[in-house]
């Protein structure tokens, strides 16, 4: 091969190199950047379009504000948490509440909603604390689930056996996914967090989290990691 063609592979190499590694570079910083954008583009159209013609930023300024509906969501949630915890406004809030679970197709709405933000956001919550390894859908296929607590009540006493409730998410969404109930002896507890597996989950598996637990035997049981129906998990 002459020293014309060596250096030419070299180049072509080389500029595929660069070229690759400008685009992971500049691909997570370009998303990033037009999700940012979407949101505050989407706040801003919710709750500064709500406010009268006449308080409205371009109105009063001259000129659009942006993000300007992000730092009036904080506002208003900040305010509401203000209202909410003092005693007038916890009896309004219990008040608004008893006055829409009297709307027939409203109150199943409100109530769904209700109880996933008490779940998610309540500080003893007992949802999406512990990433779980089962054999799912079938014996020898291993997926990543999300415990959301212990079962009770009719589903504990139907099954003779103690289970615990386990959202199966999807990729790459995993917003979505499959509810299931498994015996609590074949859920094995992870060491990754819940954002770890969720990264793990959207990317189908290319970004692995560390593994914290390495060097700790593995039992076949994991009934210890999970708690008594009202205990924290």
């Amino acid at each position: 091969m002459s020293r014309t063609s060596v250096l030419k592979h070299f180049l072509r190499k080389k500029v595929r190199r660069d070229f690759l590694a400008g685009l992971l570079v500049l691909v997570p910083v370009g998303l990033t950047i037009v999700v940012v954008r979407w949101i505050i583009s989407v706040m801003d159209g919710l709750l500064v379009r709500m406010l009268p013609l006449k308080w409205q930023p371009e109105q009063l300024l001259g000129f659009h504000v942006p993000g300007l509906g992000i730092v009036l969501t904080v506002l208003l949630i900040f305010f509401t948490g203000l209202l909410a915890t003092n005693y007038f406004g916890y009896k309004l809030v219990k008040a608004s509440e008893q006055l829409v679970c009297r709307i027939p197709l409203v109150k199943g709405i409100y109530s769904l909603f209700k109880q996933v933000t008490d779940t998610v956001f309540s500080s003893d919550r007992q949802g999406f604390r512990k990433v779980v390894l089962i054999e799912y859908p079938r014996k020898g296929i291993w997926s990543i689930g999300f415990v959301t607590g212990a079962s009770e009540g009719e589903l504990q006493r139907i099954t003779n056996r103690r289970v615990i409730n386990v959202f199966m998410p999807t990729t790459p969404n995993p917003t979505s996914g499959y509810y299931i109930l498994v015996p609590e002896e074949d859920a094995q507890v992870l060491g990754m967090s819940v954002e770890e597996a969720f990264k793990l989950i959207v990317s189908g598996g290319m970004v692995s989290p560390p593994d914290r637990l390495k060097g700790i035997p593995v039992t076949g049981s994991a009934a210890s990691h999970f708690p008594q129906a009202g205990e924290e998990l």
